[in-house]
């Protein structure tokens, strides 16, 4: 039987436009019977079948001109009903075009206005119904022996009833909505669109058990990320499969479609609640400036490059040694380029100071974001010399440039990775933080100066080249195993657009000095972050994926930190940024110590320079490294 149904073919055009006017021929007939109460002396009086006879040419004409017929009979909607409405009053306004035309030359109606109103809405309501007759026998019928999973969607709102039309109207589709899911208790025990609406803070489990529910949709715009954490957890402890629909704003020309409704990611339970931002006061900073990004085709960098655009700089100067990730965002960046800025691409690196002065003469930055920086903790704790050139003198370079040609701000961006650092990476950043803070009082204090340095201090943000979400995905895509260094380790994480929203709010609000930190929220076990993942693939921990430990790697530690345990921070008008109260060190104190790490960069003595920046930061203490052996 199903393979009845599904092999009939799409009747042509020409059998619709002949069953619609069948169809309007016996509404036309109907409506005569009604009008003179089913005598049929009258009906020949009032000569019907010339009368339907008309009436059939116009509807045929009015067809032709509204394509009534275009729509496939077994897939009705709304539009559909729309295009029928229309070509029914075409239909009646040609009729009375001709009445009208008849009555001023024989002096009488050729069909009665009283039969053409009754026709109007017979007719409409006959080729509706049996439009809407063949779909439900198609969809009710010709799948009734096709095997269905059980779906139930959380949200009885105007999303939640366009998501159940939605999956519903896709005669193809293995799902079945079965029931809603509404957190609002007046909603519960109701019925929509004849589908059950069940309490989703008592019931889900039973109801779940009860219905054979297979998928949980998530149809909610407005849902908390705790709340949708929960339902997601609980759908992962019944085997459930989650998919959520996305913004309404995503919608595809304002309309939902079936392909839309995708998984649950896990970046989708990471992520927080937007955050309100003082969009004027970046406005003010950046409009008609001309802005320099370093590191800018880095995940961090890109972001700010596309956040900067938004807010009408005069020019932008992409910045970076990365030469076809660099090439991918000038094309972006071009196209978002919607009120005309700027864009140049350079292609350099920070610690070529030739470049750094040839771009500072020839562009006059007056804000330059600092994201350029080697980041990955194992790779930097085997070449320490790079890191050191790169994270530490490649910022020196550039801020000392800054305070050459009178840049009016310069916005550094650091890791939580600085604090209480456990490996070479960490402490880099940490020298750097403290160059660039000694800078700005340095010359703050001499009025010789028009520069304000600040620094931004944040965690691990989601989905950034190397970072662990994208490696779980890659790993799971390949059978396993999930590599998880250790059972307790855990991070904060922040997604990409969250970090550079406030780093760009930290920068308009910095009047210098400042090392500004973001509330990261709670900080997640990279271990649950993995079962969780496996889940959300509809597989079974260590059955499908194993997760197997390695043991931490070179300089890795447990717990990140956003402070020293001897440092505070204090609020700012923002609740999510903080400024962190850290004892700052002297131009004169920071300088000499910083150009004797340079000379143990050019003899290349690694334990020595690793030894002595352990000086520079004494709360730096190695682990699981082999410069542990300073330590002691």
């Amino acid at each position: 039987m199903v393979k009845f149904f599904n092999g009939l073919r799409i009747l042509p055009r020409w059998i619709i436009i002949l069953v619609d006017l069948v169809i309007v021929a016996n509404a036309s007939f109907l409506a005569y019977l009604l009008r003179f109460n089913f005598q049929l002396s009258d009906l020949e009086k009032h000569h019907f079948q010339f009368g339907i006879a008309i009436y059939l040419a116009c509807a045929l004409l009015a067809s032709l001109f509204t394509k009534s017929y275009a729509g496939i009979v077994r897939y009705t909607g709304l539009q559909d009903g729309v295009r029928l409405m229309y070509a029914i009053l075409l239909t009646s306004l040609m009729i009375v075009a001709v009445n009208l035309a008849y009555y001023y030359n024989i002096g009488s109606n050729l069909i009665p206005f009283s039969v053409i109103l009754i026709i109007l809405f017979t007719s409409f309501l006959f080729l509706f119904a049996y439009r809407l007759a063949v779909k439900y026998v198609f969809s009710r019928y010709g799948n009734a022996i096709r095997k269905k999973s059980n779906v139930m969607i959380f949200g009885a709102g105007q999303s939640g009833l366009i998501t159940k039309q939605v999956i519903d109207s896709d005669t193809g589709s293995k799902r079945r909505v079965v029931g809603f899911l509404e957190d609002n208790e007046n909603k519960a025990g109701k019925v929509l669109n004849g589908t059950t609406i069940y309490d989703a803070k008592k019931d889900i489990k039973r109801v779940f058990k009860d219905l054979e529910i297979t998928e949980l949709v998530i149809s909610i715009m407005n849902i908390s990320l705790q709340r949708k954490n929960e339902i997601v957890d609980t759908c992962l402890q019944l085997g459930v499969k989650v998919r959520s629909v996305p913004p309404l704003d995503k919608w595809v020309k304002g309309e939902l479609s079936l392909n839309q409704i995708k998984e649950v990611k896990i970046e989708d339970l990471l992520g927080r609640a937007s955050i309100a931002l003082n969009n004027d006061s970046v406005n003010i900073e950046i409009v008609n400036q001309v802005v320099l990004i370093t590191g800018a085709a880095g995940s961090i960098g890109s972001e700010i490059c596309r956040q900067v655009l938004l807010n009408g700089p005069k020019t932008i100067v992409l910045f970076d040694q990365a030469e076809s990730a660099l090439y991918e965002l000038d094309r972006e960046i071009s196209l978002l380029n919607i009120r005309g800025a700027r864009i140049v691409t350079i292609l350099g690196d920070v610690t070529n100071k030739a470049i750094l002065t040839e771009v500072f003469e020839a562009y006059s930055p007056s804000i330059v974001f600092h994201a350029a920086a080697y980041k990955h903790v194992p790779l930097v704790e085997n070449n320490p010399f790079e890191a050191i050139l790169c994270n530490i003198f490649g910022t020196k370079y550039l801020a000392d440039m800054c305070i050459q040609y009178h840049v009016n701000k310069f916005v550094m961006i650091s890791t939580d990775k600085a604090v209480n650092p456990t490996n070479v990476m960490g402490c880099t950043k940490r020298i750097a933080e403290m160059y660039v803070q000694s800078l700005n009082n340095h010359f703050k204090k001499s009025d010789s100066s028009t520069t304000t340095f600040v620094t931004t201090r944040f965690g691990n943000v989601l989905g950034s080249n190397g970072s662990v979400i994208p490696l779980f995905k890659k790993q799971i895509a390949q059978g396993g195993p999930i590599t998880v260094t250790h059972p307790d380790i855990t991070r904060y994480f922040m997604t990409i657009p969250e970090a550079c929203q406030l780093v760009l709010e930290a920068a308009a609000m910095g009047k210098g000095g400042e090392i500004f930190i973001f509330d990261m929220g709670d900080s997640v076990k990279i271990v649950d972050l993995a079962k969780k993942m496996i889940l959300l693939s509809g597989l079974i921990i260590n059955k499908d994926i194993e997760i197997v430990y390695t043991g931490l790697r070179e300089g890795e530690k447990l717990y990140e930190e956003l402070l020293t345990s001897t440092a505070n921070n204090l609020p700012t008008y923002h609740d999510k940024i903080m400024i962190a109260e850290v004892a700052a060190m002297s131009y004169s104190q920071v300088l000499p110590k910083v150009e004797h790490l340079y000379k143990l960069l050019v003899e290349r003595n690694e334990l020595g320079a690793v030894a002595y920046m352990k000086t520079l930061v004494p709360e730096y203490i190695s682990n699981s490294s082999r410069f542990e052996v300073l330590d002691k």
